[in-house]
């Protein structure tokens, strides 16, 4: 067969959503048979994500939804920030975020199977990336509200759980958390480790034959109570108002904070120092 009616190959690329041109190779080569045509494209689709599996994806954005006290987010990766601007790959991740959001005892197995995973293997086939869903996050299923924050660069995301009815501070405190990247919300939640190796660096910053050991000792206690107010949530100073401490504002509100999750996206994985969460601080100081 040496050409293949264009009306052909218009509908193999609404069946499996692959290229014109792969779509039109595929044809040529099942001799018009669209059958045979939609099961190699799904063979290649196949071969070509397992070939990409081992690319690294330090890309990509972050989908999230949120609806009076449920919230949830997904990070989706991809190898170049070029693709993750394409509609179709925003497209795709805020079906998966849409998923997640409509079952809450989903799993993430659950989430990543079926239709969701034909519609990625796709993807890597149309967009030549590697795409994975690395992972997920839901509000606490017994918060009262919830409060969510994310980036207009869709790369960083915040979600708070609150019990109490925290609607007046909800979003500033996800947006603060999103800015400020704290440890735990409170000093006890800090693991032990963490805290033993700050300590041993401070000590080794501190040391100073000169000065008695009570004063070193004092030194010490001062930086370590100075980490713990930069890396504990309500020991933090609310960053829209410096001389007011989350824990103030939080009783102010009579709330508590319950659970926060916060993800940045590549975090983890090797890649050039962003600059996002410095751009959350910027936003939300001048809101």
């Amino acid at each position: 067969m040496k050409d293949i009616a264009a009306s052909l190959v218009k509908e193999l690329r609404e069946i499996t959503g692959m290229g014109m041109m792969d779509c039109k190779k595929a044809l040529l080569e099942t001799k018009g048979d669209i059958q045979l045509a939609v099961e190699e494209l799904r063979k290649s689709a196949e071969n070509n994500s397992n070939r990409k599996a081992k690319r690294i994806t330090a890309e990509g954005v972050i989908a999230s939804l949120s609806n009076n006290n449920k919230a949830c987010m997904v990070e989706i990766n991809c190898e170049t920030d070029f693709v993750a601007r394409d509609t179709l790959f925003t497209n795709f991740a805020q079906e998966v975020v849409t998923k997640l959001f409509s079952k809450v005892n989903l799993s993430f197995d659950e989430l990543v199977e079926g239709k969701i995973e034909k519609e990625r293997t796709r993807l890597i086939q149309e967009l030549g990336e590697n795409i994975v869903i690395r992972r997920v996050a839901k509000s606490n299923v017994h918060s009262d509200s919830v409060g969510m924050y994310l980036h207009s660069n869709k790369k960083i995301c915040c979600i708070v759980s609150f019990k109490g009815e925290a609607e007046n501070i909800a979003k500033d405190i996800a947006m603060h958390s999103a800015a400020t990247d704290p440890l735990a919300i409170n000093i006890e939640d800090i693991p032990k480790e963490i805290l033993d190796k700050e300590r041993e660096i401070i000590q080794a910053q501190s040391n100073d034959n000169s000065k008695p050991v009570e004063v070193i000792h004092k030194i010490i206690e001062g930086k370590m109570k100075k980490y713990l107010s930069e890396v504990t949530l309500i020991e933090q100073n609310f960053v829209k108002s410096p001389s007011t401490k989350i824990e103030t504002l939080l009783q102010e509100n009579k709330v508590q904070v319950i659970e926060l999750a916060r993800f940045e996206v590549g975090e983890g994985i090797e890649l050039e120092s962003s600059n996002f969460a410095s751009e959350v601080m910027s936003q939300l100081k001048k809101d």
